[in-house]
């Protein structure tokens, strides 16, 4: 059923275009010109994302981080496993899923950690990654009151990814 749904998409659009009598060649022409000059548009901001990204990774930034919070860390029963995820999520989608893939690889899906680790991926967004690419590519220079919202919602989604999983399977 689902091979069928995308082709199913495409003949309803087509039909749609040649009852509005759409040339849909040159619709899709002129939608593929386009997507070249937003391309070019959302490059930059792309590229000092995963440039950030990249320099916080391989800083060990994150090791120190994780070395001065251990002790509340275990106070609260918080796994040290997935606070790069937490810290990470934000920034990068695909980063985050690295290190989710690494803990099913280490701990098993199954395990209190993996459990933990998948809600978290499921509750939180890659804030900054919204930020950069969509407001950077409409030309939002103002982004502290979303930036703001979208950080306390990340925060809202680990707190409650945490103490879901406790309550649930701790």
């Amino acid at each position: 059923m689902s091979n069928l749904i995308l082709p199913f998409v495409v003949f309803l659009t087509l039909f749609y275009a040649v009852v509005k009598k759409v040339n849909v060649y040159d619709a899709f022409i002129e939608g593929a010109k386009e997507s070249f000059e937003m391309i070019y548009q959302m490059f930059p901001s792309l590229l000092a994302m995963i440039f950030g990204v990249n320099i916080f990774i391989k800083s060990k930034l994150l090791d120190g981080i994780l070395n001065n919070i251990e002790h509340i860390l275990i106070f609260f029963h918080i796994p040290k496993e997935i606070v790069p995820m937490a810290l990470i999520r934000p920034i990068s989608g695909s980063s985050s899923l690295a290190i989710l893939n690494t803990i099913f690889e280490k701990y098993t899906p199954d395990s209190y950690i993996g459990k933990v680790a998948s809600v978290l991926q499921g509750s939180t967004d890659t804030t900054f990654y919204i930020l950069t690419l969509y407001f950077g590519c409409i030309g939002i220079k103002k982004i502290r009151y979303a930036m703001w919202a979208g950080l306390l919602a990340d925060l809202a989604g680990i707190i409650a990814s945490i103490a879901f999983v406790q309550f649930l399977f701790y």
